[in-house]
């Protein structure tokens, strides 16, 4: 019987030595490809890319939360702020200070002054407080009337956290622990003359002390610097603007005048300084109650925010820079 032949695996002679096949000491490694130079950039629009899929996802399958206000974070936080996002951090160069006068946690009502003709700064001061905040806490803020009558505009407020400036629903935000907007001034704020600006105007019967009170949270003056400059407000048209349910139809040195482009703001430099706490808590809910006290705290807020525009102005060294 003929005796079997054993083939080696690696290929060698029945008889011969194995051979392994061995890299010399001086061969350079393999280099890897082209493309992984650049892999940190393939990373970044790899993360991206996923994270526009996951949201479409979410999207389709319904499979994101919306609160009773209509508060969608997701679209919020997936279209809405990163659309804003280039203009805060570009056009503007906005500049946060005093972030850390904002509680990581828990209601609390930030107030604020009101300029630009449109109300820009309500926008810049949500984002700044999303992303220059530890916790990065949403703004749900307190808007008027007549934001929710406009077609495209109240749709997006409602998903992008704004709803209607009334006392049961701020009182109903901040004891759920939510962070709370609102700008007494109105639209006598947005809509005073050039002439008139940071002058801070009357901050109304001081509902939203009351309801600071009644919820027990801290009320947190907002200075905002360089909005009164994007769209200076040199005159009024009242008849047009009552025509057409308006409060006020603006006059700038480039609206009418050149058209659509005079719709684009100027490229003021921002500040928005979030000032001391003023606790609340201590005084309890019987004090909403007191006219007197009411009436002594929201002068105390308006006049916080008035020296602090004031301190700033002084510092900046100019509108645009």
């Amino acid at each position: 019987m003929p005796e079997a032949t054993v083939i080696p695996l690696d290929g060698g002679s029945q008889n011969g030595p194995r051979r392994r096949r061995t890299r010399a000491a001086n061969q350079p490694e393999e280099q890897a490809p082209v493309e992984a130079l650049s892999a940190p950039h393939a990373s970044d629009l790899e993360r991206k890319l996923a994270s526009g899929l996951a949201f479409l996802r979410r999207r389709i399958t319904g499979d994101f939360p919306v609160d009773d206000f209509g508060f969608d974070a997701d679209l919020t936080d997936s279209v809405i702020l990163p659309a804003l996002r280039p203009i805060y951090e570009k056009y503007f160069r906005v500049e946060v200070r005093g972030m850390e006068n904002v509680p990581a946690s828990g209601g609390a009502l930030i107030v604020a002054n009101h300029s630009g003709t449109v109300p820009v700064d309500s926008a810049m001061t949500t984002l700044a407080l999303h992303d220059h905040h530890p916790a990065r806490r949403h703004l749900r803020m307190l808007a008027a009337d007549l934001v929710f009558t406009m077609p495209i505009v109240a749709p997006m407020a409602r998903k992008s956290g704004a709803t209607l400036a009334c006392n049961e629903d701020a009182e109903r935000l901040m004891k759920a622990g939510e962070l709370v907007g609102v700008w007494p001034e109105g639209f006598k704020g947005i809509g005073k003359p050039y002439r008139e600006r940071y002058k801070l105007q009357r901050f109304g019967r001081g509902g939203f002390v009351s309801a600071a009170l009644r919820s027990g949270v801290p009320i947190i003056p907002c200075s905002i610097v360089g909005a009164e400059e994007i769209y200076p407000l040199v005159g009024n048209i009242p008849a047009v603007a009552r025509a057409l349910g308006l409060p006020y139809l603006p006059i700038t040195p480039f609206f009418p005048l050149l058209g659509p482009l005079g719709l684009i703001p100027l490229p003021s430099k921002w500040i928005i300084e979030f000032g001391e706490p003023i606790e609340t808590d201590k005084i309890g809910p019987e004090g909403a109650d007191d006219p007197m006290l009411v009436f002594n705290l929201t002068d105390q807020v308006r006049e916080t925010i008035q020296q602090t525009l004031y301190k700033l102005l002084l510092a900046r060294k100019s509108v645009f820079f």
